[in-house]
């Protein structure tokens, strides 16, 4: 069933290859980061994020906003970032969008816009693209990515489903519960652990899935406590590994693909086909071409 998105994720050793390294963020400069859905959890990865609502509402003090939009067009990151005020710089998909023309440096994270709108390969090079903002190494990522992908991903039955993270991994149990609703219609919710671990517990049973990122230092103890208490339950519970937001989220684009394809789901157009509820609800139906 799937198509775009399929491709999409197995480009992603590709694209990361052509994100650009030659801009780097100025050292001494207080920097936020904004974003909606998916750019939001990409932005969350740079350091001090806020929701381009939040930032609409209530503008950010710093020197320099960078906004993360993958076609440039999204309604509520261009009015937080008209209301900073201040620099402000895009990661993108395309310089040929209204907001690229009014910020002040433009980086191209993609060498194409995703088709698909469950966005993966999107998602990855905006994470690269910040990580070389923020003068960090990026060249070892398209490898680690091919790696990632040889990964023999099942599906499950369970129709609930929990993503844990802390700390780094925050973004990347936000981006992949959201993969799970968008592309496999799964009812799928992303916690921060210890959150999770005060008071969640109590809806949760066999019938629900969990995936647990293992994070580092004190959140890789209370992630494993959180797998235990999970298992006690009857919760089937899988604690994975944590290397890098762009390598640990393959793991959930193959989840999703494998989910897809054993429920015959197109994953593409995230449920909004032409004529669909869901196309109704959002006023945004999926393009046919």
């Amino acid at each position: 069933m799937p198509g775009e998105t399929r491709r999409a994720v197995f480009a992603q050793p590709e694209w990361l290859r052509a994100v650009p390294t030659d801009r780097k963020l100025p050292r001494e400069a207080e920097v936020v980061f904004t974003g909606c859905g998916t750019s939001f959890h990409a932005a969350q990865t740079g350091g001090r994020a806020v929701q381009a609502l939040e930032a609409v509402l209530s503008p950010p003090r710093a020197d320099i906003m960078v906004c993360v939009s993958h076609e440039g067009t999204t309604a509520l990151t261009g009015e937080a970032e008209r209301a900073f005020g201040g620099d402000v710089w895009l990661v993108t998909g395309t310089p040929d969008s209204e907001l690229a023309e009014r910020v002040d440096e433009v980086i191209v994270c993609t060498p194409e816009l995703e088709r698909s709108w469950c966005h993966t390969a999107s998602y990855t090079c905006a994470v690269a693209a910040i990580e070389a903002l923020n003068d960090e190494e990026i060249d070892w990522l398209p490898g680690a990515v091919e790696e990632a992908l040889t990964a023999d991903v099942l599906p499950f039955d369970q129709q609930r489903v929990l993503v844990l993270g802390a700390g780094r991994d925050r973004p990347t149990a936000q981006e992949a519960a959201l993969k799970l609703r968008e592309g496999a219609w799964v009812d799928a919710t992303a916690y921060e652990t210890e959150q999770f671990l005060h008071g969640h517990l109590a809806a949760v049973d066999e019938h629900v899935r969990a995936f647990v990122l293992e994070g580092e230092g004190r959140a890789e103890e209370r992630a494993h406590d959180a797998v235990a208490q999970l298992r006690k339950l009857g919760c089937e519970a899988t604690l994975l590994p944590r290397r890098h937001p762009v390598v640990d989220i393959v793991y959930f684009h193959l989840l999703t693909l494998a989910l897809a394809e054993a429920r015959g789901i197109d994953p593409d157009p995230i449920r909004r086909a032409p004529g669909s509820r869901w196309a109704e609800a959002t006023g945004s139906p999926y393009p046919l071409a």
